[in-house]
């Protein structure tokens, strides 16, 4: 994924450079749609989070936290 970062940092410039990509299947939404990038800020932080109501499919969220495991998130600091 190293292209993948290099990429961002040629078209966007560096206010979007990262060091690392978690490539996963799919994203967390709710039914109408919005992403849930609160909830998966939560789970890269270790902090407890609680599925909300209208999330489309639940199981999603074990998807990110097993990505972002591979990882190593949460940093334990």
């Amino acid at each position: 994924m190293p292209e993948l970062v290099k990429l961002m940092r040629e078209q966007i410039g560096p206010v979007a450079a990262f060091k690392q990509v978690a490539v996963v299947q799919r994203l967390p939404k709710t039914r109408s749609g919005k992403v849930l990038r609160g909830t998966m800020r939560k789970i890269a932080d270790g902090e407890e989070y609680k599925a909300p109501a209208t999330i489309d499919d639940p199981a999603i969220l074990g998807e990110i936290t097993g990505a972002l495991n591979i990882l190593g998130y949460p940093k334990s600091g």
